[in-house]
C-alpha cells in the first residue's frame, strides 16, 4: 500500500524559461512557425507538476502522467520569458489532480489540468520488462 499522507492541495511549483529555437512548433514538429511549440509547452507543464510534488513522495515512489487537457491560448516567440505555474488542487487515492497555468508579458499563453498517478518505480519498471 502506497503511503501518501505528505501529498495535499496547494503543493505547487513554478518555471520560468525563454523560449529558444529548440522549443519552437518548428523544431519539435508540431507546426511551422518559430514560437512556443504546443508539444513543448505540455512538457513544461508536466515537468511543473512533478516538481510540485517530489518533496512529498515517499522514497521509492514516482508519479506517471495519465491525462491531460490543454488550451493553448497565445503564441511566445523566440526570445519571450514564459512562467508555466502548476498547482496541486486534489488528491484522490493515488491520483493527483494539477491545475496549471502558463503566462508571459502580453497574456495567459496556456491554461489546463493533468493527471498524474503515483506509482511503486521498481514495479512500475518490472511490469515494463514482464
Amino acid at each position: 500500500m502506497l503511503a501518501l499522507m505528505t501529498l495535499a492541495p496547494g503543493l505547487h511549483a513554478r518555471l520560468l524559461i525563454m523560449v529558444e529555437k529548440s522549443d519552437t512548433a518548428m523544431k519539435v514538429g508540431s507546426g511551422d512557425v518559430p514560437v512556443l511549440g504546443t508539444p513543448r509547452l505540455l512538457a513544461l507543464a508536466e515537468q511543473a507538476t512533478v516538481r510540485a510534488v517530489a518533496d512529498a513522495l515517499e522514497p521509492g515512489q514516482t508519479s506517471v502522467g495519465t491525462r491531460v487537457a490543454l488550451e493553448h491560448l497565445a503564441a511566445s516567440p523566440i526570445g519571450t520569458h514564459v512562467e508555466i505555474a502548476a498547482e496541486l488542487t486534489e488528491v484522490d487515492g493515488r491520483r493527483l489532480v494539477f491545475a496549471f497555468t502558463a503566462r508571459d508579458a502580453r497574456a495567459t499563453v496556456a491554461t489546463g489540468t493533468i493527471e498524474r498517478v503515483v506509482v511503486d518505480r521498481e514495479r512500475f519498471l518490472a511490469r515494463l520488462s514482464g
